[in-house]
């Protein structure tokens, strides 16, 4: 990035921190601050230099701030401290932290190629772990909750309920092993006992494997529910396949070979799905180590929310980490950093609803053919010099992609 599009986008970003406060966050004077600017040229033998230890008393102040540097990327501390300008973590004396959650494409397996497919993934994704880890596992209310766009890639959950201010980044780390599934293991899950059941050819006794977490004919909780949806629909495939087929595809999932004739005799009694669903109840004789082994895996493989990323020390467990500040500009898109309520994420649309800059033609060189998906057209851009929408310039830019004409 040259000197005269560095000096561009810092006035734009001044320019729309004039017109538009960003609100802050709970306990602002309590946290401490980090920013970039544009006016720091990149040194290719050292890392960016994140200036941070700064506080402010008063949103005032920070927007203050905002609209005389227009900084590239703006970040606050997710922690609560005594003296948060201090220059050292043991002098800011830690108070507690929100518990928050970093959500981003990159954390996903094999996610789509294209920005806008990345995009709709990591939503599905950040509205399965609110809905079903945060508040049905864990009982968090989403007035506790800020969800936030990222401005790039994913999304940020900031759990603000007091019961876990005070948490450490062990325990915050087993609330990580939780979403991601770690450690969890059959012998945790399931129980077997000898019992007399009914069946279309009369009563039997057989094996009558139970997964924990069904008492009291509730349908189950937490990842037991996970693994009897997952255990139930793998079972219906087989289920309505041919004979030979079904056995095979049994074996593969564990079954022994001189049980699976069995086994699928007593799989096809009608009830059998709704009473693993309902009850956590399978009723097979023998021994299911591998089978049950492969439904918990496979359960993992599906349902867990990869909130962990690529690092040994996912931002949950960090409790001296900066994440990025709702209401402000993602130097690296030029899109807005957006929060959500539960609601709003339904019909959010990142590629029209963060786009902050307008349709004014602006005149860049732009660096290598590119496509871009903004406002819901896509924009396939050739190399050279050229006006397009400040919007579609501006996205450019901020990526490294094009450089500003005068």
């Amino acid at each position: 990035m040259n000197d005269q599009t560095r000096l561009f986008l810092k006035r734009r970003f001044m320019e729309y921190y004039s017109g538009h406060p960003v609100m802050g966050p709970p306990g602002l004077a309590q946290r401490e601050w980090g920013f970039l600017f544009y006016d720091d040229v990149p040194d290719k033998s050292r890392p960016v230099q994140m200036h941070r230890h700064k506080s402010f008393n008063s949103i005032g102040e920070l927007n203050d701030y905002l609209r005389s540097t227009g900084p590239q990327h703006a970040y606050h501390s997710a922690a609560y401290y005594q003296y948060p300008q201090a220059p050292t973590m043991l002098e800011k004396k830690w108070l507690g932290a929100d518990l928050v959650f970093d959500l981003d494409a990159d954390h996903l397996p094999n996610p789509p190629k294209s920005y806008s497919g990345m995009l709709e993934m990591v939503k599905r994704e950040i509205i399965r772990l609110v809905d079903e880890f945060l508040i049905d596992d864990m009982g968090f209310h989403e007035r506790d909750m800020d969800i936030v766009f990222s401005g790039g890639r994913g999304y940020h959950v900031h759990i603000r309920d007091e019961r876990v201010k005070a948490l450490k980044s062990p325990e915050r780390r087993e609330i990580v092993d939780y979403i991601l599934g770690t450690g969890l293991n059959t012998a945790h899950l399931f129980t077997i006992s000898n019992e007399v059941v009914g069946g279309a050819k009369g009563d039997r006794t057989t094996g009558v494997w139970r997964l924990k977490g069904f008492e009291g004919g509730q349908g189950g909780y937490g990842w037991s529910r996970r693994v009897a949806v997952y255990m139930a629909s793998k079972l219906r495939e087989a289920c309505a396949m041919q004979d030979r087929d079904a056995m095979e595809y049994l074996k593969r999932y564990g079954f022994k070979a001189r049980n699976v004739k069995k086994a699928l005799e007593s799989l096809r009694e009608p009830s059998l799905q709704e009473k693993i669903l309902k009850e956590g109840r399978l009723e097979l004789y023998g021994n299911l180590d591998d089978f049950f082994k492969n439904m918990l895996d496979g359960t993992i493989t599906e349902f867990k929310v990869d909130v962990a990323g690529k690092t040994d020390e996912p931002v949950t467990a960090d409790i001296k980490r900066l994440i990025r500040l709702p209401g402000s500009i993602h130097g690296g898109t030029s899109f807005r950093v957006v929060p959500l309520t539960r609601k709003q994420l339904e019909t959010f649309n990142p590629l029209e609803d963060a786009i902050i800059f307008g349709d004014e033609p602006v005149r860049v060189l732009v660096l290598r053919p590119q496509e871009v998906e903004v406002k819901g057209n896509i924009w396939r851009v050739s190399e050279g010099v050229g006006r397009l929408p400040e919007s579609v310039a501006m996205f450019l830019m901020c990526r490294g992609y094009a450089e500003y004409e005068p």
